[in-house]
């Protein structure tokens, strides 16, 4: 009995639907011949949203910078969608928010300019401006979902903070990603800005984004977190639900505090995917840190 179109669809559709967005096998990470993170077995689903926990030096970013071939792969596996990260070119499929304290101000431009940066990957070399309908429909979705379409053409030197955040994230969904790595969204902005970055959060999640997001500050996540990894010396000391993490013992393994910093030789890289450009013409190049 021959299958229909139809139902090999379905089933092509479903399998995508279980296959992993994140996959790693025994996976490590470091820098030169400086092992970070070490025999990291993790997945993460469509639609999950995992928090990445630890202190300072647990290899957090160490890690991340792993899933964008920012660090050096030093052993086990690890895939993207399914396809080994070596043979991965569908760069716009995982989208980066670095954690940035601001935006340059020595190129002016205003907010709309800077999330049409997130369309370049789609952009074909025949079409030299990002004029199309379709381009200027997404751009106008992506700041609507941030909550920044009445600031489109605000030069982003005026923004605060928060705001400037958000227009990070606002270029990272410009380029259609399956998945939001992020790097501290919530940190370094005020309460206010806080709790309307977690309110943009919990609307990608709403709407089935998958995201592995660092962050120190579980509590302004929660009801948006779906999901624990804690992460000490480089390796995994918790993966589970957010109830179980906060059933577990204080201490120990689990414990994690202070805020997070660009650590574990955090230096290497400039915070773009191989064959994708993820920065805008106003990126400051450096992570914001704390004391």
């Amino acid at each position: 009995m021959t299958s229909s179109p139809a139902s090999l669809a379905s089933s092509a559709a479903t399998a995508s639907q279980r296959t992993p967005v994140i996959e790693l096998e025994h996976a490590s990470f470091g820098y030169a011949d400086v092992p970070v993170v070490r025999e990291v077995t993790l997945s993460v689903a469509p639609g999950e949203v995992a928090a990445l926990l630890g202190a300072n030096g647990s290899g957090k970013s160490t890690l991340v910078k792993g899933l964008l071939g920012l660090s050096d792969q030093q052993g086990g596996t690890v895939r993207l969608f399914g396809v080994p990260r070596e043979d991965f070119d569908d760069h716009p499929r995982l989208g980066y928010v670095p954690q940035r304290h601001t935006l340059s101000a020595s190129v002016r431009a205003t907010v709309e300019e800077i999330v049409a940066v997130g369309r370049l990957p789609h952009r074909q070399w025949w079409r030299p401006r990002l004029s199309s309908a379709e381009d200027a429909r997404i751009i106008r979705e992506c700041l609507e979902v941030v909550g920044l379409a009445d600031r489109a053409q605000a030069d982003v030197s005026t923004l605060s903070g928060g705001q400037q955040r958000r227009v990070l994230i606002a270029r990272a969904l410009a380029a259609r990603p399956d998945v939001l790595v992020m790097d501290e969204p919530t940190a370094g902005v005020d309460t206010a800005n806080q709790e309307i970055l977690t309110q943009v959060l919990a609307r990608l999640a709403d709407r089935g984004t998958t995201m592995l997001i660092v962050t120190h500050e579980l509590d302004v996540l929660a009801g948006i977190v779906t999901r624990i990894v804690a992460l000490s010396g480089g390796r995994v000391t918790f993966d589970g639900s957010p109830a179980a993490f906060a059933a577990a013992p204080p201490g120990g393994s689990l414990a994690f505090h202070g805020h997070h910093h660009a650590d574990e030789l955090e230096d290497v890289g400039d915070g773009r995917l191989p064959g994708a450009r993820v920065s805008g013409p106003l990126d400051s190049g450096r992570e914001v840190r704390h004391g």
